[in-house]
């Protein structure tokens, strides 16, 4: 989100969604974007400020605690929200988002200056420090709130890893590429061990062979081309819904459009998109209720506060319409 008030964030969130989430808020500084967040999510892993980021430290840094603060200020806001509405213990469903692993990893560096990523055995070391410390974020919150915790992961970096594009120190210091198994196995033992609903967000696009080898596992990503798209996508997204899993469609622009519109008449334009993408698949419009959440096309911190209200307010309207999808 925009800004850098959690209470003003999170008051629109938990006021325009019944599907509410931690708010984060990357303006206010180091330790406020998702890698600095993981930064304090990590259990005995400490990190610094670094000279390109973060990197591995010997010692609970300022910036680790700075991260643990802006952590702590996001869950007060919304159990304040909650408590005043009547929420907590109801068992309402809300979401915390972290960095994923494999992104972390190709972001933050060891402690001599080369990414964690280049290491085998540092990112297996990241991917079980993570599975603790996002089980325990995930257990504070309930115990804060009375919710029924769902953990997403945010891994725009995840192609690139699997591709072994991941930009190194320098040119001469190359980062293999990691097997696709190879990465659907450490993230499964995540999943595993996190033992809530999880959702794989990927901003760069969705890598269908890694999302064939996570079943349970729903997929966030921007389809807002997909009523053109290719038949990879189209197809993927019918095998991912076909058996039973979670789309996460996004649908809504992260940024104000130019057009003249209101958030009502915007809706029936989203949720129409949708249910042209279920009708290219091939699958029953029902799908649409069950198997289909309407998000925005990605995070919305270089969103104006505005429109950050709208986007959530015309995901939310689009939501309810796709219950009424004969109308569609």
């Amino acid at each position: 989100m925009p800004g850098t008030d959690p209470r003003e964030s999170a008051a629109i969130i938990n006021g325009e969604l019944d599907f509410a989430h931690l708010v984060e808020l990357p303006a206010r500084g180091m330790g406020a974007d998702m890698v600095g967040r993981m930064a304090t999510i990590l259990v005995d892993m400490p990190m610094d400020a670094g000279a390109w980021g973060y990197r591995l430290s010997g010692r609970r840094s300022a910036v680790a605690r700075r991260a643990a603060d802006f952590l702590s200020a996001d869950l007060d806001a919304v159990e304040e929200l909650w408590d005043a509405a009547g929420f907590i213990g109801t068992g309402r469903p809300f979401k915390i988002q972290v960095c994923g692993p494999f992104t972390f990893a190709a972001s933050a560096e060891l402690a001599n200056g080369h990414k964690i990523l280049r290491d085998k055995g540092a990112w297996s070391d990241v991917i079980a420090s993570a599975t603790e410390g996002i089980g325990v974020l995930a257990a504070e919150t309930e115990r804060r709130l009375g919710a029924r915790v769902v953990v997403q992961l945010d891994e725009p970096s995840i192609g690139s890893v699997i591709d072994g594009t991941v930009r190194p120190l320098t040119r001469f210091d190359t980062i293999a590429a990691i097997p696709v198994a190879e990465v659907a196995d450490a993230l499964g033992e995540l999943v595993a061990g996190v033992g809530r609903p999880l959702i794989l967000h990927d901003c760069g696009g969705p890598r269908w062979d890694l999302i064939r080898l996570l079943p349970g596992v729903a997929l966030s990503c921007d389809v807002s081309s997909w009523t053109d798209g290719s038949s990879i996508d189209l197809d993927g997204a019918g095998a991912l819904i076909d058996g039973g899993g979670v789309l996460m469609a996004g649908l809504v622009s992260t940024t104000a459009p130019a057009s003249a519109g209101n958030d009502t008449s915007r809706a029936e334009l989203v949720a129409s998109a949708a249910a042209r993408i279920i009708d290219r698949i091939g699958l029953n419009r029902s799908v649409l209720r069950d198997n289909v959440v309407i998000t925005p096309t990605c995070g919305l911190a270089g969103a104006g506060a505005g429109w950050a209200r709208s986007a959530a307010s015309i995901a939310a309207k689009a939501g309810e319409l796709l219950t009424d999808f004969d109308a569609l």
